[in-house]
């Protein structure tokens, strides 16, 4: 989440950011923004470690997608009361999905395995924070076993590569 492969790289994570995480906190709050950043940031970078164990990657694409699905998840939970604008967020939400989908597959240095865990991590705890701000420190320790139990197995992964 801290290293980035060039100057665009984390021109375009940092305008990302500025675009959709200002959202996000005010929706939340900084402390909410904080733990779904960080947590889908280890989600995304999790996933790509099981995707890719004998690869690398940088950047916080993993995180910053799970800021967007922070999103989803609070616009699901509230979608009775938005009415038209979920409909319209959801088809704006599903064309940044579609255009960074197709950006995955044309740019084989995308790791898209850490945008989709980082998502989904995203989607789970807007959903789950949305729906009660207490949810915060549920989502937080869940995702912290998740991790540890993932940590625990990983390294059988790295051995059955080598042996």
């Amino acid at each position: 989440m801290f290293l980035h492969s060039d100057m665009m790289h984390i021109m375009m994570n940092m305008l990302s950011l500025f675009m959709v995480g200002s959202m996000v906190e005010r929706l939340f709050s900084t402390g909410a923004y904080l733990g779904i950043y960080f947590m889908s940031g280890l989600v995304g970078a999790f996933v790509s470690i099981y995707m890719h164990p004998v690869g690398w990657a940088v950047g916080a694409s993993g995180a910053i997608f799970g800021i967007f699905g922070a999103l989803a998840g609070f616009a699901f939970v509230h979608r009775q009361r938005m009415q038209a604008e979920f409909m319209s967020f959801m088809r704006s939400f599903g064309l940044v999905l579609v255009i960074n989908f197709v950006l995955g597959i044309a740019m084989p240095s995308i790791d898209m395995s850490a945008h989709i865990g980082g998502l989904f991590a995203g989607i789970l705890g807007g959903f789950f924070i949305a729906k009660n701000v207490n949810n915060l420190w549920i989502y937080l320790a869940v995702s912290t076993l998740i991790l540890v139990g993932v940590y625990t197995y990983l390294p059988s992964v790295y051995v059955s590569l080598v042996y």
